[in-house]
């Protein structure tokens, strides 16, 4: 890296590489742009508590402002980290490695690693956005930022965009060793993509159950039906919509690999 390349690093890290970069990484980098405002915000707002609170005027509301600002910050940082891989590394022997198997470990970090966190921590924070949404969520405190479903369904949001600048992140590592088709984005994402069928598969299955469920039905009794049932392993228990998934994702994959033509002309 030379240093003009090292000045632009620090400065912009969403220049470096920008010949790379496919779509989805200039999108990340564009909002995670628009979402670097919110840090001069959050500082106008944590001086103003300061000020007030020595004043004698403490405001509630600015302390979970205040929350509501970084931790929203700190997810869109998520994205922008990923695209531009400008995160922390705890791997002291990557710099070593030659590029091809930087590019390997980057693949799969992102694809087998972190993306189905990304994905577990949606389906976990779905639920959340809402439960706040259905209750009205609001502070503890009478002076307290309400309606908190915002922050929670901004949180679900922030994980579907962290999970797109994985995906693209991973596709631009695979054009450095191969074409990028489908398939190959597929198998360098396996555990992510079984997870978001079998995802599919179940809200899926729930919508039309739930169309189809007598009024008044709630959603429990929707998901102790037959499509949701478990299969039984010995001491484990596995449900047949996982099952679903797990022939699904690999079919899909060797199909998508046999109508390949890339794979004829060594592409």
């Amino acid at each position: 890296m030379d240093k003009v390349e090292e000045l632009v690093a620090v400065s912009d890290p969403g220049e470096v590489g920008r010949a790379e970069h496919n779509r989805g990484d200039r999108l990340i980098v564009h909002l995670s742009n628009i979402a670097a405002w919110l840090f001069p915000i959050l500082m106008l707002v944590i001086t103003s508590q300061v000020i007030l609170r020595n004043l004698g005027h403490n405001q509630a509301w600015l302390d979970d402002l205040q929350w509501w600002i970084y931790g929203a910050a700190v997810l869109m940082g998520v994205a922008y980290a990923v695209t531009t891989d400008s995160h922390v590394r705890v791997d002291i022997l990557y710099d070593g490695f030659p590029a091809d198997k930087q590019t390997r470990i980057n693949i799969f970090a992102i694809g087998w690693l972190f993306l189905p966190f990304v994905i577990l921590s949606w389906d976990v924070t779905y639920d959340y956005a809402l439960v706040s949404l259905r209750a009205d969520e609001g502070s503890s405190s009478p002076n307290g930022l309400h309606n908190q479903w915002i922050i929670k369904i901004f949180m679900n949001v922030a994980f579907i965009i962290i999970a797109i600048a994985c995906w693209f992140a991973v596709k631009r590592n695979l054009a450095r060793l191969h074409k990028p088709v489908l398939w190959r984005q597929l198998w360098a994402t396996f555990p992510g993509t079984f997870l978001m069928i079998n995802l599919a598969i179940y809200y899926g299955l729930y919508i039309i159950m739930w169309l189809l469920a007598e009024e008044g039905a709630s959603a429990r009794d929707i998901t102790r039906g037959p499509m949701f049932s478990e299969l039984e392993f010995g001491n484990y228990e596995i449900t047949y919509t996982v099952i679903a998934a797990l022939i699904i994702t690999p079919v899909l994959v060797l199909v998508l690999r046999a109508l390949d033509s890339t794979r004829k002309t060594g592409a």
